[in-house]
């Protein structure tokens, strides 16, 4: 039988998430993503139903919304069922018929994408689109939470943007011109995510990797610097991957020869796109900070690989050893999520093992929290709240202690300081390490925007503080 989901069905969906204590997806979460339409046809059994109205509720995060009528749709799921005699011949049968509503759509100037889900596609796999080519997708029972990451990626090969009104750099075009608050800026330079990690709703909501063009960055960063800032720090949402010509190190060499623009700092990187180029400049830009954000997530190869982080523990660890190899001195920061969907004793183990062995200056950890619409948030082995509680608060004892030490260890050093603002004492003044401590010291209010060397005499865990040098003050 042939059972459409109509908009009920969604409805059911997100009575089924309240049930289970999760927040159903609505258009408002998918930030400025157009509504598109999504026709599901669901063949066989109430577990098929349900198949379908799960997969109504991962691809809302992209924007997709019910319709009843497939020639209108943007996307067309048969969610089909091999039990049925014949059932195959019918999925082409139909397929026949979606294939003639797409050509037809494209002559109007629209796009659909065709999936076919179920018992079929697994059956017959790559079989479907070799008969039947208007197919896009094919996608198993097992494997439904992946379709926002496959359609995503089936939409950027057309060259679109899901999550956009319109394209990244008309954004920066039409942006007032940057009137900086203080010494130090933000500068965007890459938007949104290939990767994929499996915890995460940025590829949906940010789109694909987009890089500004070089002498667009490099025009804004002279403009700040003009204006008296004399620390920049690139941003994106996988900076390391900036795809600019010469990738993030030659934009970091560019922007280190601009006058006045003294320190370079970047965040937030992916350890894939830690490349030897970059690794070199920290090695020989005097103005790149010796600072590293280089989330790791966690140490066990079995929960990164269900993040799908694409790297293991050791990688990891070998990449930190090249790091500091060519910059001794470099403090590294990271992320940790406890509490992964699957993440047993022994799997946190591993984390606590690799912090151990890395060593972090500093770094931000958190439980595990499920984001509606990706494919953790449908995985089994949900861990209990109080299991990730216990773990969160181990790991962050550590972490502490850590980032304790590597303060600690400042004391007696003389460290160049940009002072940035007024401490809450009357003459002091506070300002930031180039490890992105903050430093309070007492000093005049005409070192504000200068950068001084400053004897380091005491540690806190969050601070420094310390004295000029005689011959700055």
């Amino acid at each position: 039988m042939l059972l459409p989901i109509r908009g009920k069905g969604l409805a059911r969906a997100a009575a089924n998430l309240r049930r289970e204590g999760r927040t159903p997806i609505n258009r408002a979460m998918s930030e400025t993503a157009p509504q598109k339409r999504l026709y599901i046809k669901t063949y066989g059994c109430q577990m098929n139903v349900y198949d379908s109205e799960r997969m109504a509720d991962v691809l809302a995060p992209l924007g997709y919304g019910m319709t009843d009528d497939p020639a209108n749709a943007d996307l067309v799921v048969l969610n089909t069922c091999h039990i049925r005699e014949k059932a195959t011949e019918k999925v082409y049968s139909e397929l026949g018929q979606i294939k003639l509503m797409k050509a037809a759509r494209a002559e109007a100037g629209h796009a659909m994408t065709i999936a076919v889900a179920g018992c079929v596609a697994q059956a017959e796999g790559e079989e479907i689109m070799r008969r039947q080519p208007a197919v896009d997708l094919v996608v198993g029972p097992q494997a439904y939470h992946q379709l926002p990451e496959l359609i995503a990626r089936a939409h950027r090969a057309r060259g679109e943007r899901l999550a956009a009104d319109f394209a990244p750099d008309e954004k920066f075009d039409a942006l007032p011109a940057r009137r900086p608050a203080g010494v130090s800026a933000f500068l965007t330079v890459q938007e949104g995510c290939d990767k994929f990690c499996t915890f995460c709703v940025v590829p949906y909501t940010r789109g694909g990797e987009w890089s500004r063009e070089p002498a667009s960055i490099e025009a804004e960063a002279r403009s700040l610097a003009a204006k008296g800032v004399r620390e920049v720090t690139l941003l994106g949402q996988n900076v390391n991957a900036y795809a600019g010509e010469g990738g993030l190190a030659a934009l970091v060499r560019r922007l280190a020869r601009i006058e006045g623009l003294d320190r370079i700092r970047y965040t937030t990187s992916h350890p894939r796109d830690m490349d030897d180029a970059l690794i070199a400049a920290h090695a020989e830009v005097d103005a790149l900070m010796p600072y590293l954000h280089l989330p790791v997530q966690a140490g066990s190869d079995k929960v990164l690989k269900a993040m799908n982080r694409a790297h293991t523990a050791e990688s990891y660890i070998r990449l930190i050893e090249r790091i500091r190899a060519a910059r001794p001195d470099i403090a590294i920061s990271g992320d940790f999520i406890v509490g992964f969907p699957g993440e047993r004793d022994a799997d946190f183990e591993a984390t606590l093992q690799l912090v151990r062995e890395v060593g972090y200056a500093s770094a931000f950890s958190f439980k595990y929290s499920r984001r509606p619409g990706t494919p953790a948030s449908a995985m089994p082995g949900q861990v209990a709240t109080e299991v990730a509680d216990e773990r969160l608060q181990r790991l962050q004892a550590l972490l502490v202690q850590q980032q304790q030490a590597f303060n600690a260890a400042q004391a007696g050093k003389t460290l160049p300081v940009l002072f940035e603002k007024a401490g809450r004492h009357p003459g002091q003044l506070v300002g930031k390490s180039p490890y992105l401590q903050a430093v309070h010291v007492s000093a005049p209010d005409r070192m504000l925007g200068r950068i001084v060397p400053v004897r380091i005499e005491s540690a806190a865990r969050n601070s420094l503080a310390g004295a000029l040098e005689l011959e700055s003050a």
